[in-house]
């Protein structure tokens, strides 16, 4: 059955994670995890969508989106220029996102 053009089209963890490789460009051996989590964090959405990858070197980057993963689309996933600020840097001391 056809869905109405203006709902999202759902999505999957494999999605996410095409999705991501497409707009970072990595490659097929770079590692990309996707997790539909719940928070615990009061004032958090109670499920949020998390996504991790590492490129060459050992780099950790990632981001968040405020929603089940079932209910991410292409548009939730940040735009390259973005990517310095994506670096998972310890200690920054932000458990929130």
């Amino acid at each position: 059955m056809l869905q109405p053009f203006h709902q999202p089209a759902r999505s999957s963890s494999e999605q996410v994670e095409s999705w991501t490789r497409d707009r970072f460009d990595l490659s097929s051996d770079a590692v990309v995890v996707v997790a539909d989590v719940r928070c615990q964090v009061p004032g958090c959405p109670p499920r949020e969508t998390l996504v991790a990858f590492w490129q060459p070197g050992g780099v950790r980057y990632r981001y968040k989106v405020f929603k089940p993963v079932a209910e991410v689309v292409e548009a939730d996933v940040p735009v390259k220029w973005l990517l310095p600020s994506l670096e998972d840097v310890a200690g920054l001391g932000c458990e929130c996102c």
